[in-house]
């Protein structure tokens, strides 16, 4: 991943409303949400919700398809695990031991 597409998802996650929906559509999984039920989630208003899903799509956070007359959104799995690789590509100046925990997904309170 290049710095300017990092940048670009970095500024997409820089809001608490856009975080909090990707981090909803993470946990939602590859078959996505349609707008109203994120919306309701988060309890965003649809005009509210549409600025910050347009905003995630043009960082390319999240992706959308049509549905009948619902429009589904889901996170981009691709481009989220090249941003967490992207963060860690020179991890700990090659002592993976440090970096291990994070790559396994454990958490460090």
């Amino acid at each position: 991943m290049e710095d300017r597409v990092a940048l670009t998802a970095f500024a997409g996650l820089s809001q608490e409303t856009r975080l909090r929906i990707v981090r909803l559509l993470v946990r939602a999984g590859p078959a996505g949400l349609a707008a109203g039920a994120i919306g309701e989630a988060i309890g965003a208003s649809s005009s509210r919700l549409s600025f910050h899903l347009a905003h995630l799509e043009q960082a390319r956070l999240v992706t959308s398809r049509r549905e009948g007359r619902f429009v589904i959104y889901a996170a981009a799995y691709p481009v989220l695990s090249d941003l967490v690789a992207f963060l860690m590509r020179d991890c700990c100046d090659g002592r993976s031991e440090i970096c291990a925990p994070s790559l396994a997904g454990e958490d460090h309170d």
